[in-house]
């Protein structure tokens, strides 16, 4: 039990990391896009830069948390589902600042991301040498 807490706090961890420096990134480097932030008033290019952090981040939680806990999908997909449960709230409160496509993009995509980010170190896993008896 421990180790699947573990897990899913170490996946949680990861996508707040990858969202923080990637956003951190955006804003340094697209002056237009810091100069909007707040507003939240995103061009089509701001949302799909933020909708492909959004994806970068989840492929990544589920990366992490696959590459601890290999073998339990409940728990390989528990950010994920974790994230849709906290993002819904967020989501619902700025539904007329998004069109509903960037909503449903976000939120449709957290799980099965988790899943193929999940899938990226299975596949590795899977194809590794097995370890020696050293």
């Amino acid at each position: 039990m421990g180790k699947a807490v573990l897990c899913v706090v170490a996946g949680l961890a990861v996508w707040i990391a990858v969202v923080a420096v990637a956003g951190l990134i955006l804003r340094t480097t697209w002056p237009a896009y810091a100069s909007v932030a707040d507003a939240m008033t995103f061009t089509l290019p701001m949302m799909l830069a933020r909708l492909t952090i959004g994806a970068m981040a989840t492929l990544a939680a589920g990366w992490v948390t696959t590459a601890i806990a290999p073998r339990s999908m409940l728990v390989r997909l528990l950010p994920g589902v974790l994230l849709l449960v906290g993002f819904i709230p967020q989501h619902i409160a700025l539904w007329n600042t998004f069109p509903v496509w960037y909503h449903l993009t976000f939120l449709l995509s957290l799980v099965p991301l988790t899943y193929l980010g999940g899938m990226l170190i299975s596949g590795r896993q899977s194809h590794a040498l097995p370890a020696s008896n050293l």
